[in-house]
């Protein structure tokens, strides 16, 4: 996200990061994505509780990091906004988030096997995706990351990383822009789908190293704009 952008123009790129997840399946009637406000780091930009590929520029509420509603909006919120408020509190670093329950990432939160980058695409994956098993902490729950203290356990989980898996659940990415998180959403899902098929073939998977996963995130850094701008077309129409 640039430093220069408008409050209008990220209101206006949160609402189409919602019809992208939704158009490519990483959302359906559920899930969110985010974005810090772009003139007040303490705060962020987050849709009324509605369905994804419905959320426009009128649905965007303002949250402190606390998950307050600013401005006195009483509008009903997506009981999950702590997962963005207190990851965006642990990693200042971090300027979007999307939660999703996209249905080829589950089983990797639910099995041993862990999810790994099995290709290029997928660099951001390095290593084994570390799982948030809200239960450690919290006992049995309706899996739902409802209050303050269960956003700072997944947050914790995730650490420095840029994807944590939530079993029984989800996953959550993240990234330095909504074109970057979205992308990272997006490939996830992907990832997934793709180590799972190679898993069925039923020979040795040949995964990224760390170091290739490394090299090829650093590049794909800096050409996530050539899809962004695609997937936006192909909502805009």
């Amino acid at each position: 996200m640039s430093s220069s952008s408008s409050l209008s123009e990220v209101i206006a790129d949160v609402v189409v990061a919602n019809h992208i997840l939704a158009r490519q399946g990483v959302v359906d009637g559920f899930g969110h994505v985010s974005v810090r406000h772009p003139e007040d780091v303490g705060k962020f930009l987050l849709s009324r509780s509605r369905a994804p590929e419905l959320v426009e520029a009128a649905d965007i509420m303002v949250f402190d990091l606390d998950c307050i509603a600013q401005g006195g909006d009483t509008r009903t919120a997506y009981l999950e906004r702590y997962i963005h408020g207190e990851i965006y509190k642990a990693r200042p670093d971090i300027h979007a988030v999307v939660h999703s329950h996209s249905p080829s990432v589950i089983p990797f939160a639910a099995s041993s096997v862990r999810l790994r980058p099995i290709y290029h695409m997928s660099g951001f994956l390095s290593g084994a995706t570390r799982v948030f098993d809200i239960r450690h902490a919290f006992g049995c729950t309706d899996m739902l990351v409802r209050k303050r203290e269960h956003g700072a356990a997944l947050a914790a989980e995730l650490g420095d990383r840029s994807v944590v898996l939530m079993r029984g659940h989800g996953f959550v990415a993240c990234g330095l822009s909504i074109p970057v998180a979205v992308y990272r959403a997006i490939y996830t899902e992907q990832n997934a789908s793709l180590q799972q098929r190679a898993i069925a073939l039923g020979g040795e998977v040949t995964y990224l190293d760390d170091d290739e996963a490394r090299q090829a995130e650093a590049t794909n850094r800096g050409v996530v704009g050539r899809p962004w701008e695609l997937w936006k077309r192909q909502v805009q129409g």
